[in-house]
């Protein structure tokens, strides 16, 4: 077996060397050496590294579909995706600063493009009365912060990637708060949920073993908690989105039905008051003739002029 895996074509043992490594190539690969612990946890490391970079390029599109199918970002809490945004956006900056293997924190360069375009949404969809925080203030934060992180220090970028693990605890309690009160996802996607679930347990594991960065663990860590967190209440609130628009939907039909009963009366009402208003019209009212002339008491005929006498 071995006379096989050690002729292979060359771009197969290109590949294969720039995702393991020429070391553990040659010991898995060439010599099927599967004991080799460490080269088999790196070797795994670097599969499950490509899938979290591959899966995360996609893993949005679902939550972006159900938006604008929707036309409604129902359920979504703009103030978690400003955050969670932000978060992804350092995680990226301080591994690329850091020069770490992009197999690493890949994912994050597709999750903050894909939650900034949700956050546009959201904006977008949202009436301005339901959301506590102003558009122009949301995407000026998002612009702002990106712009900052592409050129602050080194040492400060430390202390905002220690950040993080606060930050993400803040960017899944509003949506948490929001599902808790509302007993409802909206339209919170269960694929992204689930997806982020898996992610963050695989990611756990690859920082661990080619990076080993306990404030990138502890990341990792804290949102994998909160993931878990969202998936309970997928699960415990499946479904309730369309009870709720059921409900209103009967509801929207009692409305229509007391509608259909009190129209035949009102209209009778208004029937009766033209009646009246045609009534009073047509009565008639005498009008007093114009240049009436006065007439006097004719005098006596025969023209006899009578006298009193005066004693």
């Amino acid at each position: 077996m071995t006379s096989i895996t050690r002729n292979l074509p060359s771009f197969v043992k290109d590949l294969g060397v720039a995702v393991v490594g020429e070391k553990c190539y040659i010991s898995l690969v060439e010599n099927l050496e599967f004991g080799d612990v460490p080269c088999l946890k790196f070797a795994v490391s670097k599969v499950l590294g490509i899938g979290i970079v591959v899966g995360g390029s996609i893993v949005k599109v679902p939550q972006l579909l159900l938006i604008v199918n929707a036309k409604s970002a129902q359920g979504l809490s703009l103030e978690s995706y400003i955050l969670e945004t932000l978060s992804y956006a350092i995680t990226l900056v301080y591994s690329f600063r850091n020069e770490l293997p992009f197999s690493t924190y890949g994912e994050n360069l597709f999750l903050t493009i894909q939650n900034t375009l949700i956050t546009l949404l959201i904006i977008a969809y949202a009436p301005s009365s339901s959301s506590r925080t102003p558009a122009p203030l949301a995407i000026s934060t998002l612009v702002t912060a990106f712009a900052a992180l592409a050129r602050v220090p080194s040492g400060v970028l430390s202390y905002l990637q220690m950040a993080t693990v606060p930050l993400s605890l803040a960017s899944k309690l509003p949506q948490i708060i929001q599902n808790s009160q509302a007993k409802s996802t909206g339209q919170l996607s269960s694929f992204a949920v689930v997806a982020q679930i898996v992610g963050c347990l695989a990611r756990l594991f690859t920082t661990a073993t080619e990076v080993g960065d306990p404030i990138l663990v502890a990341g990792f860590g804290m949102a994998l908690l909160l993931n878990c967190v969202l998936g309970a209440q997928v699960w415990m609130y499946w479904g309730t989105k369309a009870a709720v628009e059921a409900k209103a939907k009967v509801k929207v039909g009692e409305v229509k039905a007391e509608a259909v009963e009190v129209a035949p009366i009102a209209e009778k009402i208004a029937d009766k008051v033209k009646e009246e208003e045609t009534a009073y019209s047509t009565t008639w009212t005498p009008s007093t003739p114009k240049n009436m002339q006065r007439m006097s008491t004719p005098p006596p005929s025969g023209g006899r002029k009578w006298a009193r006498k005066v004693d």
